[in-house]
């Protein structure tokens, strides 16, 4: 296994999925976290399925599983949609 970022590490499994989407979902959110991710399983070819695998470093572990809980809670979600509400115009504008 290949080693993510600059120093070898050990990796850890910390999301597995059925969908390639949810998973490459998954993994961009966790990159523009900084967490370096290893993605594995996804099938070859043109029409990819199976199961999807994504690994990060086990010192980010923790901060990982911290980022795909709150995904699957639906919290970034509205996270997002009340930073939307908050950036629209102002009376005043």
């Amino acid at each position: 296994m290949e080693a993510v970022g600059t120093e070898q590490e050990h990796l850890v499994r910390v999301y597995s999925t059925g969908s390639i989407t949810d998973g490459y979902l998954a993994k961009g959110r966790l990159e523009a976290e900084g967490i370096p991710v290893m993605i594995k399983g996804e099938g070859e070819g043109p029409y990819r399925m199976g199961p999807v695998y994504l690994w990060v470093p086990a010192s980010l572990e923790d901060q990982a599983r911290m980022i795909l809980d709150e995904i699957a809670a639906g919290t970034v979600q509205q996270e997002l949609e009340d930073e939307t509400r908050t950036e629209g115009p102002t009376p005043n504008d």
